[in-house]
């Protein structure tokens, strides 16, 4: 069976069984993102539109450029393409009223507090954070490390410029202090304040991978993005973020990701929250 990309002047481009499974073995290799076989529509619909932008006639052309050391910079593509970046301001807010309430209160004679969004995206996640840290801990110092494997995201998230529907559950107080509002042709859209874009350190990290220079966290969160893996590779990043939380820290992981037999010194505290052994 083969799957026929959108039609590029009267031609369709097929993707092979061969293709699919060199492409879905090509991003689980680099991203650890496993493409089921009901995702070879998708593959389709987002790469179909690079083949022709690049007058090639065949996704084996197109895998052959991916694996090429010219084709680093459309791998990057290809990477941004494939991957979800869906997720929005207060995304499952219980993590945040646990962090308000229950950790930030702990942590109040703590010199600093180092916090790392583990899988950003368009950094609503990590600017969410910023707009409780700041509030929380005006007086004390804090900072944020947001990463993704995703250059184009990573652009969109240093800018900070959202659609309203990405703000919907901003708190009013937060959106009023933190927000500002779109006018002419940013009508519709709103603007995180600079103090806290500069407070947030978006990055490149590719999950996979053990990023030592990351450092030492108090709070991880790892939501949304585990669901992606397969066993393996699941363990593989969960270990790998583990050891860049400090003894006694927090990780949150998506309320439909629940961790068992990892044998990670973690301990459940409420509801996809945990807490590292060791304090």
């Amino acid at each position: 069976m083969e799957c026929a990309a959108a039609p590029a002047s009267g031609l369709d481009i097929p993707l092979s069984e061969l293709e699919f499974r060199q492409l879905q073995g090509l991003f689980y290799e680099r991203v650890g993102l496993q493409l089921q076989p009901v995702k070879k529509s998708l593959i389709c619909g987002r790469l179909a539109k690079r083949l022709i932008a690049l007058q090639l006639s065949s996704y084996q052309a197109y895998y052959q450029l991916l694996v090429s050391p010219q084709g680093r910079a459309e791998l990057e593509v290809a990477i941004d393409l494939i991957t979800t970046h869906e997720t929005y301001f207060f995304r499952e807010p219980k993590h945040f009223e646990f962090l308000s309430q229950r950790i930030l209160p702990q942590l109040r004679a703590q010199d600093e507090f180092r916090a790392w969004s583990a899988a950003s995206s368009t950094g609503e996640e990590a600017y969410t954070l910023a707009m409780l840290l700041d509030r929380e801990r005006a007086q004390l110092p804090w900072s944020i490390v947001a990463t993704d494997v995703s250059q184009q995201v990573l652009h969109s998230a240093r800018r900070g410029l959202y659609v309203m529907a990405r703000g919907e559950r901003i708190p009013l107080e937060l959106l009023k202090r933190y927000c500002l509002k779109g006018r002419d042709r940013y009508e519709g859209h709103f603007l995180v304040e600079r103090v806290l874009r500069e407070r947030v350190d978006f990055r490149y990290a590719n999950l996979i991978d053990e990023n030592p220079e990351l450092g030492q966290f108090d709070l991880i969160l790892l939501r949304n993005v585990l669901i992606y893996f397969d066993v393996p590779t699941k363990l593989k990043v969960l270990k790998s973020v583990v050891d860049r939380l400090k003894p006694g820290g927090w990780l949150m992981v998506g309320h439909s990701e629940a961790l068992h037999d990892t044998a990670l010194p973690l301990e459940l505290v409420s509801s996809s929250i945990y807490r590292k052994v060791g304090r």
